[in-house]
């Protein structure tokens, strides 16, 4: 599972020039994946990536092994560099919590920023 949740990054980063790892990216997730960015809740991941490129220009993660937690999740710290829309540059760190079904999808996400007003603009 591991293996797919490192494709998550990957593919994050390189969705946003390639159509491919954008439909590579959406085929991870089950399209009722239940997806938590600091606290807020909201089903299917293609709606988040949508506005995420509306507000950003470029990204790149970087992430440490993902762990396998006594509830069954899986856990990773993160960090992110990016250049939003406006031309501004920013840098981010967090953890990841993603839940995967019998079937290799990911069923939940959930991004814990350090910033807790980080996804403000994605909640809407």
């Amino acid at each position: 599972m591991t293996t797919l949740l490192n494709n998550y990054f990957r593919l994050f980063d390189a969705s946003r020039t390639d159509e491919r790892a954008m439909q590579d990216l959406l085929s991870l997730f089950t399209p009722d994946a239940e997806i938590v960015l600091n606290g807020t809740s909201r089903t299917g991941f293609d709606g988040f990536m949508k506005a995420f490129y509306e507000y950003n220009s470029d990204v790149k993660h970087m992430w440490d092994q993902w762990k396998l937690q006594p509830d069954g999740s899986y856990q990773t710290n993160w960090a992110v560099c990016g250049q939003a829309a406006d031309g501004t540059v920013y840098a981010k760190t967090g953890i990841d919590i993603a839940r995967v079904n019998e079937v290799g999808k990911i069923v939940y996400l959930e991004n814990v920023q350090a910033d807790k007003d980080a996804f403000s603009k994605y909640n809407g």
